[in-house]
């Protein structure tokens, strides 16, 4: 069974179509935006919508929270975990 990481990692390249991007290229750590993948705000809508697909983690960009959350792989496996109680699916 992959980890939660690696399967976030997979639904960032497949839900934003990013064909020069393998999921293995994807740091755990790396920054999502900027200087890291280099994702913008629409790349982040568009995952938010993959994440509540397939978690049914929903994540609000009026949230204060939002981009701590949004700044690497790693931490948004941490909160898809907390709010899916170890990233079970609903």
């Amino acid at each position: 069974m992959k980890s939660l990481e690696e399967e976030i990692k997979g639904l960032i390249v497949e839900a934003l179509m990013l064909d020069d991007v393998t999921p293995e290229q994807i740091g755990s750590d790396a920054p999502l935006f900027g200087d890291g993948l280099g994702l913008d705000s629409i790349d982040a809508l568009e995952l938010a919508i993959a994440l509540d697909r397939r978690f049914g983690v929903k994540i609000r960009a009026e949230d204060e929270s939002t981009r701590e959350i949004f700044r690497s792989v790693a931490t948004l496996a941490a909160h898809v975990a907390a709010s899916t109680k170890g990233g079970e699916r609903p």
